[in-house]
């Protein structure tokens, strides 16, 4: 018997579940989207990690396929501004680090010091997130060979399991044309689109949802339910009354207000990076797409008042500010007990969110869709693949959790009341321990996060070293080794970005040539 999914809410996280289920089980499930005219979504996930290229390949779309549609730009970095101390800039590039000797050249750097900027002695992606240079030739080759597509190999779908190294670039995009671009992609394979208010949902006996009740459509009917209801979770939360699992204590942000500012890109070039600046009650984000600029000030409620943070975001980006409408948003930070109960799954901020810092957004609703499929219920062990789909969410979102949790505790910045409070705050009794370990040796694969949630160790250290607020030293043994290697491979680095830098294209140049 063909099983049927009821996904309420569209947007982001709603459209690419439905697109990815009906990718992955074609005619074996139908899929209906149910969404309301009234309720808006939050644009706050146009910036991307790296392993989103597999969502995209799974669907069969190349980049000439969604990106234009979606005004969409490359993202090769994370950058870092202030969070040390005003005027202090660091990248966090995907990239992953050299190894010299066995002992990766981070290491190394902590004892040399050519510079003081250990990215741009140690990556390559720093200098062309400077340059605005885009990571494609005008071609289509990247610039990193380790890369090289084979224009003769057949496409393949791929997932975030087959990520095994480190591509070098995500994606910045306009969240809501997106969804649009997969609604469209969506429906044209047999996905079932219904605009309309629920206004009720009833459960059977047993507490598990037997219908929808819709004001136009009547009742829907389905063997699954997912929720992408937003941060009202009116299944997961509302309806099945899930407990939910503030994160709080540890992430003192919760709200946000944000800003769509046109730019021309052509003269003003595109920096293929997001940008994160510290300010005194939180930070403010940066993406540059095709059209405009995204930016927000996202800043803890307990220390600053929406009119306050407002003013700061538009005095931020100045005069292009003018006459724009400011959008306010108050964000639930934390996680659902369980992302899957009875026969309801939560996906996104349904289920849970652990503010935009880094980007994670996007990622734990793909990482959440591809348990799903691996998860798909349809036999009496049901509830053993309810156990594994939580557990895998549920390590992913306390992963990123710890690692958003580093930047606060991590950061130099102690110049007011909310960045002093930001290193009380608790940490679990693991993250206390790692800590106290990384002041003798970088952050590596027994110092970091056991579980998988898409950050490597390199990530660890770049944030170790950038953010200034960790003694850090480097491992004694290295006094005893030979450093010219690595000297050498230091200075290689340097070589290889100016060569670079003198045949890559600016990103505005290859996007428009992609267009």
């Amino acid at each position: 018997m063909k099983q049927s999914v009821v996904v309420l809410g569209g947007g982001t996280a709603g459209w690419m579940a439905s697109a990815y289920l009906r990718a992955a089980f074609g005619n074996n499930i139908d899929v209906t989207v149910v969404e309301s005219r009234r309720i808006g979504t939050i644009g706050v996930g146009e910036a991307t990690f790296s392993t989103v290229r597999h969502f995209f390949d799974y669907l069969g779309l190349s980049e000439s396929d969604w990106m234009p549609e979606c005004n969409a730009t490359y993202k090769l970095a994370v950058r870092l501004e202030d969070w040390r101390a005003p005027g202090d800039v660091f990248y966090h590039p995907f990239e992953r680090m050299r190894i010299v000797d066995g002992v990766p050249l981070t290491d190394w750097w902590q004892r040399l010091r050519p510079t003081e900027r250990f990215d741009h002695d140690c990556f390559l992606i720093p200098w062309l997130c400077d340059a605005k240079a885009s990571p494609r030739h005008l071609d289509g080759r990247l610039f990193e060979q380790d890369f090289a597509e084979d224009p003769d190999r057949q496409p393949y779908r791929t997932t975030l399991a087959e990520q095994n190294t480190q591509f070098p670039y995500a994606y910045h995009f306009d969240a809501s044309l997106l969804a649009d671009f997969l609604t469209r992609y969506a429906v044209e394979r047999g996905v079932r689109q219904i605009i309309d208010d629920v206004v009720d949902v009833r459960l059977d006996e047993r507490g598990w949802i037997d219908h929808l009740v819709t004001k136009g459509h009547g009742e829907l009917r389905a063997d699954l339910y997912v929720d992408c209801s937003g941060f009202r979770s009116r299944l997961l939360g509302q309806a099945l009354d899930e407990p939910f699992i503030s994160f709080q204590d540890a992430l003192p942000n919760d709200r946000a207000v944000a800003l769509r500012v046109p730019v021309d890109t052509a003269v003003e070039g595109i920096r293929p990076c997001t940008t994160a600046t510290a300010q005194d009650a939180g930070w403010i984000w940066t993406i540059p797409l095709l059209d405009r600029i995204g930016t927000g000030y996202v800043y803890a409620a307990d220390y600053c008042e929406p009119e306050e943070a407002e003013r700061v975001l538009r005095e931020f980006v100045g005069p292009a500010a003018d006459g724009l409408e400011a959008n306010h948003i108050r964000m639930r930070i934390g996680r659902s007990r369980r992302a899957w109960v009875n026969n309801c799954v939560g996906i996104g901020l349904s289920a849970g969110f652990v503010e935009p810092l880094q980007s994670t957004g996007i990622f734990l609703i793909q990482h959440a869709i591809e348990q799903l499929v691996r998860y798909f219920p349809g036999t009496e062990r049901e509830s053993v693949l309810r156990d594994g789909y939580n557990l895998s969410v549920a390590r992913a979102i306390e992963g990123v959790r710890e690692f958003l949790i580093l930047h606060y505790r991590g950061a130099a910045r102690a110049d007011n009341d909310y960045w002093r409070d930001a290193k009380r705050r608790a940490v679990p009794d693991d993250m206390a321990w790692r800590l106290e370990q990384w002041q003798g040796k970088l952050p590596d694969n027994d110092t970091t996060y056991p579980y998988y949630h898409a950050f490597e160790p390199y990530s660890y250290v770049c944030m170790a070293l950038g953010l200034g607020g960790i003694p850090l030293h480097h491992p004694p043994a290295l006094d005893l080794f030979d450093a010219a290697r690595a000297q050498h491979e230091l200075s290689r680095v340097r070589e290889q970005a100016q060569a670079l830098l003198k045949t890559l294209p600016s990103q505005a140049e290859y996007l428009s040539r992609l267009r």
